[in-house]
């Protein structure tokens, strides 16, 4: 097993974990770590137990948070995927790419007599 060495407000802690967890545990410690900085900035020193607690709680309060958003974000993405956005696309009438065909060999005709009188 391994050990991981890391502080937590105050004081410092060592823990063992399965190798290769090594990197999880640190950081779970540094975003516990972080919350009970910001308590201790607020509030000063207090108890080992009641920091922990405090900052535990702010963690279980920011991930509640994101799981609320997570699950809002899911059940959006389920209503798009049940009903995809439509996007009309404007569709030119047969009668109008017709006579687009006809003036364009025109315009074609047109051009090759030109041609040809500047060769004469």
């Amino acid at each position: 097993m391994a050990e991981v060495e890391f502080s937590i407000g105050h004081k410092s802690y060592t823990l063992a974990c399965q190798e290769g967890e090594e990197r999880l545990l640190k950081r779970a410690a540094n975003l516990l770590d972080t919350e009970a900085q910001a308590i201790l900035g607020q509030a000063g020193r207090m108890p080992e137990q009641r920091l922990l607690l405090l900052a535990g709680l702010m963690l279980a309060d920011r991930t509640s948070a994101l799981e609320d958003k997570l699950v809002s974000a899911e059940r959006e993405l389920g209503r798009l995927k049940a009903n995809p956005p439509r996007h009309e696309v404007p569709v030119v009438p047969a009668s109008l790419s017709e006579a687009m065909a006809e003036l364009a060999a025109r315009a074609e005709a047109l051009a090759q007599k030109a041609e040809e009188q500047l060769a004469e």
